[in-house]
């Protein structure tokens, strides 16, 4: 892609983010994103095609705003994908509204493999972590890549529980990729572009609001091959981005729990509705065969235990050492290990991301990852 390109996409991309419309269909008319903007000088496109915001922005770029994205695409692993682009992942291209771009952190290659995305309540019980992190690692360990949207609660224990087997995982932001959401997160976003990707269609100091959020749902439904929804109460937006995956003809899967547990009725509607009930991720890969043809994946086992733990810096061996299999509280571990605080948090947070610790509650550790069965 050219510079003078590459300008021309950003402000479509720019413009498209503006006003939530999905500039798809003039692309598709046009041909390309330099095309569709000159259309729009020469009054070929107008208000009876698009709306006024994004006409305006089209015949008037922030270039400031464009400038700081090119400068960000000047890093080895930052990447523009565009619709036309042979590295634009099949799937997401078959949905009505495919994002006219992707802003990708991290590896963009792992768009295209075999992808189920793990979804769910900000708010999940412990069961849901738990039920969460197991059914991302096992997916992890046959190769399949965990998609997921980076918020708080199970999306969160997904990805963890994907990079704790050493797997690909994908995030796909209600943001801008400069304005990683939640704030708490950004450390976990770090790793999962090691390995795996970050990804947005908004602009790179998009801030995250509220009706990104939805817009963002159908893309991780879109790159995916199944979409598994770990709790939800009736009105969680994780049944939105289910809604999506039935309109885009993918598998859509539940874990079933309590009657007593309202953060199963959403579920528990989508399984009356004909989702696919999951004990074990036999059941999703039995539904997924026909999407391997589309994205090809290459399984890989999960590390060893003991090689995780020679791969540790000397103060992540240190805490790991005087972790218990009983709740082990901070303050104890910081008596333990005279280590200050300020130290130990991020090294307890990449104990957390191996699997080699679990956060049982605020501030509460146990060493590694009790082993569950969704059938117990």
């Amino acid at each position: 892609m050219t510079d003078k390109e590459l300008h021309f996409w950003l402000t479509l991309l720019h413009a498209g983010a503006l006003a939530g419309h999905n500039l798809h269909l003039l692309l598709e008319n046009f041909g390309t994103a330099e095309a569709v903007v000159r259309a729009v000088g020469n009054g070929l496109i107008n208000r009876s095609h698009l709306p006024l915001k994004v006409l305006e922005y089209l015949q008037k770029p922030d270039w400031k705003e464009i400038e700081r994205n090119v400068r960000w695409l000047e890093c080895t692993d930052h990447h523009l994908i565009t619709l036309n682009s042979r590295r634009y992942p099949a799937l997401l291209k078959q949905i009505s509204t495919p994002p006219v771009g992707l802003f990708v952190r991290g590896d963009p290659q792992v768009l295209t493999s075999l992808q189920v995305a793990v979804v769910g309540s900000r708010r999940p019980t412990v069961d849901g972590r738990n039920d969460a992190w197991y059914l991302a690692a096992e997916l992890a360990k046959q190769g399949v890549t965990v998609t997921s949207g980076l918020a708080q609660g199970i999306d969160t224990e997904a990805h963890r529980g994907a990079l704790a087997q050493r797997g690909s995982s994908v995030a796909v932001l209600g943001s801008g990729l400069g304005c990683i959401y939640p704030k708490a997160n950004a450390r976990i976003a770090d790793k999962i572009s090691e390995d795996g990707a970050l990804v947005s269609e908004f602009p790179l100091s998009w801030r995250p609001f509220s009706s990104n959020f939805p817009r963002r749902n159908r893309i991780i439904s879109g790159l995916s091959a199944a979409v598994v929804v770990v709790e939800a109460t009736r009105k969680s937006g994780s049944l939105i981005t289910a809604k999506h995956a039935l309109d885009q003809n993918r598998e859509v899967f539940a874990v079933p729990g309590s009657i007593r547990n309202p953060m199963k009725q959403g579920c528990h509607g989508l399984l009356r509705e004909g989702a696919g009930l999951v004990e074990r991720v036999d059941d999703i890969f039995a539904a997924i065969g026909q999407f391997e043809k589309l994205t090809g994946t290459s399984p890989s086992a999960a590390a060893p235990q003991s090689e995780m733990i020679n791969g540790l810096d000397e103060q992540e061996k240190v805490l790991l050492d005087n972790i218990g299999y009983e709740p082990t509280s901070l303050d104890e571990i910081v008596n333990m290990t005279k280590l200050g605080i300020e130290d130990i948090m991020g090294k307890l947070l990449n104990l957390e991301l191996e699997g080699l610790i679990t956060a049982v509650a605020p501030g509460s550790y146990i060493r590694g990852k009790r082993k569950l069965s969704l059938s117990e």
